[in-house]
């Protein structure tokens, strides 16, 4: 429940009582019956202890200032019949301050002495004794009905708090996948282009500096095959630099050992003589099997899945797989098709890298994505 509705609630019933207490008391002076004084001394005391709720409620001795509170509103009563209606918000103050199960019963013996204690004075009517009792089922309805409520919210508010949190991990999990996605792009492009040109242009130098070692201006040769030389450490340099960390740090197969996570089951196995692999190509593994292992989280229905890591002779093949409900995989054979867009991204991948990638799956067969190089450059 809102704060600011519970205040207005709590404000409402702390009016009421007062109230209904100053209005015993007013009667009692007007009509000059029973013990005039008795009733402002209690009625006084009643509402200092009342007043005293405030830090009662925050201490285990809650029960005991609401038997205070009830034996001093049952004197009142027995005074005089006007303070009665007192049992209206005490019935409030049992279902708010007590449990499910004491405080509707509190509601019921209170409203008994109420009917006991108006009826002492006036004498037992239907409407004396219907009157309190109909309205303590009813403050028992509106007061479990409020409690609910109050759950309920509470349990929405924690519901949107855990949301809040997921989306605010989910968008940086994302900004950190975007970072790592643009760094190995980089490194992809400082690779394929600046480092492999310098690498030949070093080449292309060694080899003119061997046909003519004392033509004239081998110095200048000497010197132009130094620096790219220098430039291509510095671009290789840069290139592991923005190389994933998962990869730099512990190398392929412990990278895709950590796509485990607490609601999907990752399985990862190799077989063959493992070996090290060049960077672009464990990235781009890497990548193929991280885009794989989100599919099966999204699509596949399942949370079990595994990955099979194969080196064999001067090659090596990737295989994720589950089984889940699978697909039909004439679906993405268009890749301008949205559900095809991350199949695509990775039939560029490794058709950069001279290799292919096969998607097979049926309808109720589960899916293999099988990544394949055949010569590891």
């Amino acid at each position: 429940m809102p704060s600011a509705t519970f205040t207005g609630l709590r404000t409402g019933l702390h009016l009421l009582l007062v109230g209904l207490t100053v209005l015993a008391v007013v009667r009692v002076f007007v009509v000059d019956e029973g013990d005039a004084f008795a009733v402002l001394v209690l009625a006084i005391v009643f509402l200092i202890t009342y007043a005293l709720g405030g830090l009662m409620l925050r201490r285990a001795s809650a029960e005991w200032w609401l038997v205070l509170l009830t034996l001093e509103w049952f004197g009142l009563v027995w005074l005089t019949p006007e303070a009665g209606y007192l049992v209206f918000p005490l019935f409030f103050l049992y279902l708010h301050a007590l449990s499910p199960r004491v405080g509707p019963a509190a509601v019921i013996c209170s409203a008994i002495l109420a009917v006991v204690g108006i009826g002492a004075h006036d004498g037992f009517t239907v409407g004396g004794v219907v009157g309190p009792m109909i309205a303590a089922f009813v403050a028992i309805a509106i007061g479990l009905g409020y409690r609910a409520l109050y759950i309920e919210s509470r349990e929405r508010q924690r519901l949107i708090d855990e949301l809040l949190e997921t989306q605010r991990q989910l968008t940086s999990s994302e900004h950190d996948k975007g970072v790592l996605s643009e760094r190995t792009r980089l490194a992809g492009e400082i690779h394929d282009t600046v480092a492999q040109g310098l690498s030949s242009i070093q080449m292309l130098l060694h080899a003119a500096e061997r046909a003519d070692p004392t033509g004239p201006g081998i110095e200048h040769i000497r010197l132009a095959r130094g620096t790219a030389a220098d430039n291509l450490a510095e671009a290789r340099r840069f290139v592991r630099e923005l190389t994933p960390p998962t990869l730099a740090d512990s190398g392929l197969t412990a990278a895709l050992r950590r796509l485990s996570s607490t609601h999907l089951q990752v399985a990862v196995s190799t077989h063959g003589t493992v070996r090290t692999l060049p960077m672009p190509i464990a990235t781009a593994l890497l990548r193929i099997a991280q885009g794989a292992i989100a599919n099966v989280d999204k699509h596949a229905g399942t949370d079990i899945a595994t990955i099979s890591l194969v080196f064999v002779g001067e090659g090596v093949r990737m295989e994720v797989s589950d089984h889940g409900v699978g697909f039909d995989p004439a679906t993405i054979q268009d890749e301008a098709a949205e559900d095809s867009f991350g199949f695509a991204v990775m039939r560029r991948r490794m058709r950069d890298l001279d290799g292919t990638l096969t998607v097979e799956s049926a309808v109720g067969e589960g899916v293999r994505v099988i990544a394949t190089i055949e010569q590891i450059a």
